[in-house]
């Protein structure tokens, strides 16, 4: 059997077992399939065949769990759309793809939403939170959907490293390597505690979702990470591992978590961004848990370096700051960034990576990185200067250019600034053009807000005269940071 057929004869054994835990209550695995069936059937009475594109707009929820579990056991291709940007952003997207159908909750399906749903003839399958409600809205014409979703498997959304965020389509061959990634060095048995699944299923936090299905092993599923349910369930179903982000490893020791509330846990792997060694240095020596940090992007499906216990135990004193050594399948080099020649071990570089169940073709990424002679791969940055805001990355030139189209706006400078629980958050300033009255700052946000996801608006905006600059008139950047007034 492939990924596919495993993955849904996995989910059907479930039978009237407990299968995803949300908002406190069990779904057993019959009521997951019953909602997979429910959407399959809407979907049918809309006029769409088996293998046509359906388009999500997803959040954490039950339902749309069931959503893409059922999309992907079914090969039918599943485009994700962000549902935390505007109305008019998720309608965009919505008129940009032009899926057959488009699946939602009710939250979402706001009249401009509708509207858009209605202008290219799409269906609507709208949810309730509690998956009580299906609504199969037929469009007025068939529509004829972007080519680029014809491949079955996942279409995730990157978080904006170069420019808007963008789809990238992972085939349904290559989500076994999705699983792996998050369960490298681990032999995993339906007993075991049950997966805590908290990442946004828009992007690679589908990684997340996928592993329990897959292995036959409960879910809990939290729509957002929050400390005290992330905590709740570590200390009721004794959670021994689960993926983090650096962002959450500063909220825990924030919170100043009690020991022993985290006493199951046997070790976390992390990712989607840096995590500072002080930061990892407290949170191992409070908890006592080790932190495996892996490297890996949107466009790989999932990690392609990563620390298993073993390697931890046996390299973990000697290599702190690296992100561990290439998975089975995947092959990663350093190479110079204006030729494209491999350099010498420890020199740094651009990270490329080939995962095999991708295809054979080098995979070059804007992080410098560099390989020692044993393997180990450290991460040393962002060669575009992108702003990592709790492993979602932003462009700065992305939301300076939104800024730029604001009929007040003269020019602008985007940096990051340090955030403790963020690790880098985007602040703006901007010069208005001469004879215009300056834009306040709420005004700016929502500018921004209208046309990028959330995490793209800035935490805070400056109006000033002008923005500094160098003899060149060059903006600088670091002046530029100096203005941001940290609260």
């Amino acid at each position: 059997m492939d990924f596919a057929d495993t993955l849904s004869e996995r989910l059907r054994s479930f039978g009237d077992r407990p299968c995803i835990e949300f908002e406190r209550k069990w779904y057993s695995g019959n009521d997951i399939t019953s909602y997979i069936d429910e959407i399959a059937d809407a979907l049918a009475r809309a006029g769409l065949a088996p293998g046509d594109p359906v388009g999500v707009v997803v959040r954490n929820r039950v339902t749309h769990a069931a959503a893409i579990l059922g999309f992907i056991g079914a090969r039918r291709p599943v485009a994700m759309i962000y549902s935390y940007q505007s109305a008019h952003s998720i309608a965009r997207d919505i008129e940009k793809l032009r899926p057959p159908a488009v699946v939602l909750d009710r939250e979402d399906w706001t009249e401009t939403v509708a509207e858009a749903v209605a202008k290219i003839g799409a269906a609507a399958v709208v949810l309730t939170v509690a998956g009580v409600e299906l609504t199969a809205r037929v469009g007025r014409k068939p529509t004829e959907p972007d080519p680029t979703l014809a491949a079955a498997g996942v279409h995730i959304l990157t978080s904006g490293t170069t420019g808007p965020p963008k789809r990238v389509p992972v085939k349904t061959q290559v989500l076994q390597h999705t699983v792996l990634s998050m369960t490298v060095g681990r032999s995993m048995s339906p007993d075991d505690p049950p997966e805590l699944v908290h990442w946004p299923f828009g992007g690679v936090g589908v990684c997340q979702l996928l592993t329990g299905p897959y292995v036959g092993k409960r879910t809990v599923l939290l729509e957002k990470f929050t400390v005290d349910e992330w905590v709740r369930a570590v200390k009721t179903y004794k959670i021994t591992t689960s993926g983090v982000q650096a962002t959450i490893i500063r909220m825990l020791l924030d919170a100043d978590v009690p020991a022993e509330d985290l006493a199951s846990l046997e070790y976390l792997p992390g990712g989607s961004g840096p995590l500072e060694p002080a930061v990892r240095d407290e949170f191992e020596r409070r908890y006592g848990v080790p932190l495996l940090w892996a490297y890996g992007a949107t466009e790989f499906a999932g990690s392609v370096c990563a620390w298993t216990p073993a390697l931890y135990r046996r390299h973990g004193t000697a290599n702190r700051d690296s992100a561990g050594k290439p998975l089975p399948g995947v092959q990663v080099r350093i190479v110079d960034p204006q030729t494209g020649a491999g350099v010498d071990p420890d020199e740094k570089g651009l990270l490329e990576a080939k995962v095999e169940v991708i295809g054979p073709d080098w995979i070059r990424t804007t992080d410098m990185a560099s390989m020692d002679a044993d393997g180990f791969v450290t991460i040393h940055g962002r060669a575009d200067g992108a702003i990592n805001r709790g492993g979602f990355k932003i462009l700065p030139e992305t939301v300076r250019t939104v800024l730029l189209s604001h009929p007040a706006v003269r020019d602008a400078c985007v940096v990051g600034v340090g955030d403790r629980r963020l690790g880098e958050v985007p602040f703006a300033a901007i010069e208005t053009k001469p004879g215009r009255p300056a834009p306040s700052e709420a005004e700016l946000m929502a500018w921004v807000r209208e046309s990028l996801p959330s995490h793209h608006v800035p935490v805070a905006i400056t109006v000033v005269d002008e923005l500094p600059r160098n003899p060149a008139m060059k903006v600088m950047p670091g002046d530029v940071a100096a203005l941001y007034d940290a609260p």
